[in-house]
This record gives C-alpha cells, sequence and structure tokens, in this order.
C-alpha cells in the first residue's frame, strides 16, 4: 500500500498530475478589465473623420470623436482596475483633435480664398421663396438680377449625357441631387457654361460664378416645370 503511495506521489512530482495552486500573492493575479467602448468608439470616429477634410459639414465628427476620447480617458483613471483601452482612447484623441484643428483652419482658408474677385457671394436663401408664399422670386432676388454673383450646389440628374456638359440645372441639395425628382422653382437655377471649364456630371458640391438672370416669367426646361433663374456660369469647380 505504502508502495503505491509513493508511486502516485512520485507521479505528481513528475507533472503527470499536479494540484491546484492558490496564488502566493496579490501580484499574481490579474483580474479581467473590460476594454473602453468610449475610446474604441472615439478611434473610430477618428478613422471617419477624415472625410471632414472634404465636406466641413462633417466637422461634427472629431467633435464627437474628441469628446469621446475625453470620457474614456477619465473613465481609464477612474476605473483602471474595471476597465483598459488607454492607447485607443490617445489615438483618438490626438487623431479627432488635429482633424478638428486642420480641418476647422482648412475650410476657413477656403471659405476666405474662394469668391473670385469682383463677384458677391450668395446663397440660395436669397433665392428661395418664404414658407407659405408662392414658389416666385422674392424681392432679394429679382434686385440680384444682372449682378455678378458666387454661389454653391449641385447638379441635378437631369443632365444630357454623362460626359462634358455645357448646359445644366444647380439644386442646393444633395437630396435632390441625387434622387432627382422636381425641386421647388425658386430651388433650380440653369446653368450655362460659359468658360473653358470641363464640366461632368457628379454628386460632389460645385462652385460657381457668374452673371445672373431672374425671369418674372417661367422659362421651359427640358425634364422640368421650368426656371425663373439663369447663370452664365464663368467660373465652374
Amino acid at each position: 500500500m505504502s508502495s503505491i503511495s509513493q508511486d502516485l506521489a512520485d507521479q505528481s512530482v513528475d507533472g503527470y498530475s499536479q494540484p491546484y495552486a492558490a496564488p502566493q500573492s496579490d501580484a499574481e493575479y490579474h483580474p479581467y478589465r473590460a476594454i473602453s467602448k468610449a475610446a474604441v468608439t472615439s478611434l473610430a470616429i477618428g478613422l471617419l473623420s477624415f472625410s471632414a477634410l472634404v465636406f466641413p459639414e462633417l466637422l461634427i465628427l472629431p467633435s464627437l470623436g474628441a469628446v469621446l476620447g475625453v470620457i474614456a480617458i477619465r473613465n481609464l483613471r477612474r476605473y483602471p482596475e474595471e476597465l483598459t483601452g488607454r492607447i485607443p482612447a490617445m489615438l483618438g484623441l490626438v487623431l479627432c483633435s488635429l482633424l478638428l484643428v486642420g480641418g476647422s483652419a482648412l475650410h476657413a482658408a477656403i471659405y476666405a480664398t474662394e469668391v473670385p474677385d469682383g463677384y458677391e457671394r450668395i446663397s440660395y436663401n436669397s433665392l428661395k421663396s418664404a414658407p407659405g408664399k408662392p414658389d416666385f422670386p422674392p424681392g432679394e432676388a429679382l434686385a440680384l438680377d444682372g449682378k455678378k454673383v458666387f454661389l454653391k450646389g449641385y447638379i441635378h440628374p437631369s443632365v444630357d449625357g454623362m460626359g462634358a456638359i455645357k448646359k445644366f440645372v444647380l439644386v442646393p441639395d444633395l437630396g435632390t441631387c441625387c434622387f432627382g425628382g422636381q425641386p421647388p422653382l425658386t430651388h433650380m437655377i440653369e446653368v450655362s457654361v460659359k468658360s473653358h471649364d470641363v464640366v461632368e456630371y457628379s454628386q460632389r458640391k460645385r462652385r460657381l460664378a457668374g452673371v445672373l438672370h431672374v425671369d418674372r416669367h417661367l422659362k421651359p426646361i427640358s425634364g422640368l416645370n421650368g426656371v425663373y433663374y439663369q447663370l452664365d456660369a464663368e467660373y465652374v469647380k
């Protein structure tokens, strides 16, 4: 019997049957820590925020990512035993902050220099009829007749052909641009390109400068009900 006990003991020593050994100290115990969701989200938003360098409307993304990065770092300091993810939190915060500052500076510089000399910046708000009013050019728009103006918009998909185009309808928003349909009459400008700029249909925002003509009578146009506004574009980007 003692021989059998000795053999079992030898097997335990040789590693065939090792009993559980409890940690000798707290230093050997590594509790599970969850990765911070705010840290991961901040980094993901930071990667998406490169699009804000092209579209100023998306600068909200790096703003949100930077806030989440700060929240993540604060939570990591507050709960060091429960949370992990310091590296993605720092990367997200730094990336979002750089893109927010850089994107804001870039778009501010573009805004300050994009209007050609001799042209007045206008927006579609000057051309649209007021809510509840007839769809007719307001007084502010009538005063722009014959003026050299600069504005931005999107090419309506009613263009004739997909190559270089010299005439198209400009609309104010992507919804109308992408999905077509009949926009309100005072939301459309018939553009005739008078410069040598090569224009092709796309869904990106365009910058145009030229002489605006405001007609009090609806001008027929192929595929749409008609337009009140025409722009002789001398600059298209």
